[in-house]
């Protein structure tokens, strides 16, 4: 079965739903695919920063964000010295943000939400459970996409084929546009551990020792833990065994005391590969990649979900127009990459230098090179904002179009 739209986005994820519905709001006829039949999913980025957060409230899409169970970080301190305790980063230094914290909320109620908000709108559709196969090319042009469900295969044509469908993005495979690989020196194993009511409140920042490094998230009921691990060790790490597993959670967070005992099997812990990479060039004639099918983004930070929405925003303001036109062309999609590039590259730039200058050292035995930092926000506590811009805001942010503002309900 072939049919007809005018974009098809690849991937349901934050950059996909928030460009699909934008798209939708400013009168484009838009299909988005999504391969599994939900959004549920364990360990995907649950952070929604600043920006994001203002966003939602441009889209009129607040309260109902609001409503939803979630945590709030406003600040972030780093134990840089026994018995002492530096807070590094203060999001309630942001000017002008309406919520200046991160909310930690699970990522499939915000995809809910916003999947909810498109489906409001008569020229969305949503097809879950519809897993994209292929590109349709006619000539040297990507004309749409191929695609299975629970009826079998089918094509739907599009003037303009948008991939968002993540770091191992078949669309970009298929298109045969090239990336550029930046080294990582960690890996993540994440897991979960049960928050009891008279836990302290943690913070995004890393709790570090020599050749150790943790990252503790607050969320509702239990706490969500990303354990740094050299790059490629995972197979050796798990050859250690579950008890020096404990040992190592306890090394850097005590207070877990008997809740370790929780995890019962390596089995429950995840390994996430981590990849910084980012495409040469980001489009073809009928194709746009963004979000990380674009520029997969470290952990670092956790700003890859902000990053990623950004990049729906931006590529939905820019192509309404010649989308409703029907005149959109690759110097409309070139204009996109020209809009992202630079904040993309510079957060990746930040999160190399992260890498090279923190988390690398620590994990190869060294210590947390932080004390001169440390000794400077102490004295001037306004250097927290610089951070707290960085991380909440980012480079470049983006706000709604006004023909996709709604009030608030």
């Amino acid at each position: 079965m072939t049919t007809k739209t005018t974009c098809a986005v690849v991937g349901g994820g934050p950059a996909g739903m928030v460009l699909g519905l934008i798209l939708a709001r400013g009168g484009v006829d838009v299909t988005v695919f999504e391969k599994h039949p939900d959004f549920l999913r364990d360990f995907r980025g649950d952070t929604v920063h600043p920006t994001t957060l203002r966003l939602l409230d441009e889209l009129g899409l607040w309260p109902k964000f609001d409503a939803l169970p979630h945590s709030q970080i406003s600040s972030a301190s780093f134990d840089v010295a026994p018995g002492r305790s530096v807070t590094m980063v203060d999001f309630s230094r942001l000017r002008g943000m309406p919520h200046p914290y991160i909310a930690m909320v699970p990522q499939w109620d915000l995809l809910n939400l916003l999947a909810e908000a498109g489906q409001a709108e008569p020229t969305f559709t949503l097809r879950m459970s519809t897993e994209v196969t292929g590109l349709v090319r006619e000539g040297n042009r990507i004309a749409g996409v191929r695609y299975r469900d629970a009826d079998g295969d089918g094509e739907l044509l599009a003037d303009l084929t948008i991939g968002c469908d993540g770091r191992s993005s078949l669309v970009r495979r298929d298109a045969g546009l090239r990336v550029r690989e930046f080294p990582v020196s960690f890996d993540v194993w994440w897991f979960r551990l049960p928050r009891h009511r008279d836990h302290a409140i943690y913070t995004l920042v890393p709790r570090v020792m020599p050749g150790k490094a943790m990252i503790v998230i607050p969320r509702e009921g239990y706490l969500q833990i990303a354990l740094l691990i050299p790059k490629g060790s995972d197979a050796a790490q798990r050859a250690r065994g579950l008890d020096a597993f404990r040992s190592d959670i306890l090394e850097l967070l005590p207070e877990a005391g008997e809740t370790v005992d929780t995890i019962t099997s390596l089995d429950d812990v995840k390994m996430l590969d981590v990849r910084l990479n980012r495409l040469r060039r980001w489009h073809t004639d009928g194709l746009l990649c963004i979000g990380d099918a674009a520029h997969a983004m470290s952990p670092a930070g956790g700003v890859g979900i902000n990053v990623a929405v950004q990049d729906g925003v931006a590529a939905a303001r820019l192509l309404a127009e010649p989308l409703r036109a029907g005149t959109v062309s690759e110097r409309d999609l070139a204009a996109v990459q020209r809009r992202r590039i630079v904040p993309t590259a510079l957060t990746q730039g930040f999160q190399r230098l992260m890498d090279r200058r923190l988390l690398g050292p620590i994990l190869e035995g060294g210590t947390a090179p932080l004390p001169k930092f440390a000794n400077a926000v102490e004295r001037f506590p306004w250097l927290t904002a610089v951070p707290a811009y960085l991380v909440g805001v980012g480079v470049l942010p983006e706000r709604a179009p006004e023909f996709a503002r709604r009030p608030p309900t």
